[in-house]
């Protein structure tokens, strides 16, 4: 599944969580695997609030191409 997560697809960690868009796909963080930069939103009382975190692509599903 992870060969199929691509920038642009929903994904989501598969411990649960949030669904977030990938923004950016690099090894940057891990020199032997890649990792996925990602973005979502979360509501408090106010106005949604951008997210953002950085994830091992084996640690993702994809919920969406």
């Amino acid at each position: 599944m992870e060969g199929r997560i691509k920038i642009g697809s929903v994904v989501q960690l598969k411990s649960g969580g949030p669904k977030m868009t990938v923004s950016t796909i690099d090894k940057a963080m891990m020199e032997d695997h890649l990792s996925a930069w990602c973005d979502w939103f979360v509501q408090d009382k106010a106005p949604w609030k951008k997210e953002n975190g950085v994830f091992p692509l084996t640690s993702l599903k994809l919920i969406e191409p």
